[in-house]
């Protein structure tokens, strides 16, 4: 092998999967210095998924069960050419995160194959390499003397400036005193990997307030540096729609105004997503009535011009779907069943066995990526690493057998109270 041009040779092994990868930088010295090349690391992320583009694979969180918070993460491949061959991988976090007491709630990324787990604890991964990394407590999460914070939503990107991947958070208010929130006004603070620390962002960062955040259903929308969430303006009773944007290089907030897209704001959930490849925004308007029969999709052509909104397409409406609890890719969405299943497409409805309860499902593409989370500044309790295992929930015969099991322990229980209570 070591006769081979290094060209052919990086060729060769930008077509293996990052798992493999890591094994291979053991072979020997000349493998390990091009694998871990800077180079090789940025042209692998774009080659290999572009290799893997027509097999959609999709990166879940979901709390399968009702009674439990406990958050199954796992890796689902589904190749599109063969709609009933799939296979679901369970990244197992280590003992101290695996727990009911530590749970996800949504997922934001891929960000050069990097993701960012929102929950308890806030969690940076990257699947490929099976880096884990709890984000140290934010100073927002203590609460003052005056304040407290119930809701949040985050933000995840990368700096291309400063090489830092960075978690905007920001934060209601409530008054300790009197229990009521200050509403339409809010805190944030911005946490980067670089230094591992959360700073509270300054009046130059400008959040322009008051405004309000829809969190009716959350699709990760990263578009040129900037993270984007929907919301509205209450203007004396009147609800305004608009788009509140973050720059993740100059760390500026900016509002974007919408035009209306339906009739009122309780006839319809309203998606805010990624569209053209991930150049601009868009936003799909999915109805809460079932006589409406179709969703609108609206886009901005130009992202950042309020003046290029435009109603793109509509798309007819399939009685099996809820609502979009994903995205992977230009424009195609993951979408939740009244069943809540997930289902990938809605071209050619199929049910993949991945179930999530109580609004606890969320999807995205998932991207190999031989970029480390390490930065040599982190405590070794907060860097581990995952263990990865057979999803047996998620494979038709495996869940079968669990029913059956478990309906079989029912009966058995019920049986010994039924004779409890005959023999009283």
């Amino acid at each position: 092998m070591e006769q081979l041009p290094l060209e052919l040779v990086s060729n060769i092994l930008s077509r293996l999967p990052a798992k493999d990868l890591m094994k291979c930088k053991s072979i020997c010295k000349s493998w390990f210095d091009l694998i871990t090349n800077p180079y090789f690391i940025t042209n692998y992320y774009a080659f290999y998924n572009d290799l893997i583009r027509h097999h959609e694979n999709l990166f879940v969180i979901r709390r399968p069960f009702l009674s439990s918070l406990k958050t199954c993460i796992s890796l689902l491949s589904s190749n599109v050419n063969h709609p009933k061959k799939y296979a679901s991988e369970l990244l197992k976090p280590p003992s101290e995160y695996n727990s009911e007491y530590k749970y996800w709630t949504e997922i934001m990324g891929p960000c050069n194959g990097i993701y960012f787990l929102e929950g308890n604890p806030n969690v940076m991964m990257n699947p490929s390499l099976r880096q884990f990394k709890a984000l140290p407590q934010s100073h927002l999460a203590i609460a003052s003397q005056n304040t407290y914070s119930i809701t949040e939503y985050g933000g995840f990107g990368f700096d291309p400036k400063t090489n830092d991947y960075k978690v905007v958070m920001i934060k209601d208010i409530w008054l300790q005193k009197t229990d009521e929130r200050q509403i339409g006004y809010w805190t944030a603070e911005l946490y980067s990997l670089n230094s591992n620390s959360w700073k509270k962002l300054d009046a130059n960062s400008a959040l322009p307030l008051p405004f309000e955040i829809w969190g009716s259903s959350r699709v990760y929308t990263y578009v040129n540096n900037c993270c984007h969430w929907w919301g509205f303006i209450d203007d004396y009773g009147v609800k305004e729609n608009v788009v509140l944007a973050f720059d993740m290089v100059t760390e500026v907030f900016r509002k974007i105004k919408v035009p209306r897209v339906c009739a009122s704001s309780e006839e319809a959930f309203k998606t805010l997503a990624p569209f053209n490849e991930s150049s601009t925004i868009g936003v799909i308007v999915h109805p809460v009535i079932r006589d409406v029969k179709h969703y609108d999709v609206w886009v901005m052509k130009d992202h950042g011009d309020e003046g290029s909104w435009m109603k793109q397409y509509s798309v007819r409406h399939k009685e099996v779907i809820y609502k979009v609890v994903g995205f992977y890719g230009s424009h195609h969405f993951v979408w939740n069943d009244d069943n809540e299943g997930l289902i990938p497409s809605l071209q050619q409805i199929k049910d993949l066995r991945v179930y999530g309860r109580c609004e606890g499902l969320r999807a995205t593409r998932y991207m190999e990526s031989l970029i480390s989370l390490h930065r040599g500044n982190e405590f070794s309790s907060q860097f581990v690493s995952c263990t990865s295992v057979l999803d047996t929930l998620a494979l038709p015969n495996q869940r079968r057998k669990f029913m059956v099991s478990l309906s079989q322990k029912m009966k058995t229980f019920l049986k010994i109270c039924y004779d409890a209570l005959v023999n009283t």
